[in-house]
């Protein structure tokens, strides 16, 4: 998926709980990741920081390999 900086995305719950980053931190993700869309802020390499805003919380940077469009 080719995505830019404004794109609304969600996360593909299995690229996610099957990566690296979650064998690494708490697997316990909140589900606002999967439901709620997000704001592509910026993109480098292969990670994209989102802005999750129809919730209070903190940005994150994902691979763009675990976002797809928010449809």
């Amino acid at each position: 998926m080719a995505v830019k900086r404004g794109d609304m995305v969600r996360v593909v719950r299995d690229k996610l709980e099957n990566s690296l980053e979650a064998q690494a931190s708490d697997t316990r993700f909140p589900s606002y990741l999967f439901d709620s869309e997000g704001e592509i802020v910026d993109i480098k390499g292969d990670y994209a920081f989102v802005k999750f805003g129809k919730v209070p919380t903190p940005n994150i940077w994902l691979r763009l390999e675990q976002l797809e469009a928010f449809k």
